[in-house]
């Protein structure tokens, strides 16, 4: 079945898709980069990549990371961090119940051969 797949340009050099959202909600659940990154099957430095890459885009910190010692460490999205995945995924949810009807007939293109 087809499916939209939906990326917003934030700047020329940077853009959230669904890979950063899925990271920052694994990072949120899990309370930690690695863990969260541990989730996809992403490398810890990639994902640290990533988030950084996040905080540049919107010049301010969507992560807040604690370093380790005695009780461990940790991380937590920041507010902008919450608002950006909240407004990723009411924006994903409203494409895609505009396109549902054009996708459903697309699959029907591709059914009918």
């Amino acid at each position: 079945m087809p499916s939209l797949s939906l990326r917003i340009d934030l700047d020329p050099e940077g853009r959230i898709g669904p890979g950063k959202v899925d990271l920052l909600e694994n990072i949120a659940a899990t309370g930690s980069i690695s863990a969260g990154a541990r989730a996809m099957e992403m490398s810890y430095k990639h994902a640290w990549d990533l988030v950084e890459e996040m905080n540049r885009i919107f010049g301010k910190p969507v992560v807040t990371a604690q370093t380790g010692g005695k009780r461990g460490g940790g991380a937590t999205l920041t507010p902008l961090g919450q608002a950006l995945v909240s407004r990723y995924r009411a924006i994903e949810k409203a494409a895609s119940e505009a396109a549902a009807t054009h996708i459903a007939a697309l699959q029907a293109e591709i059914d009918a051969d």
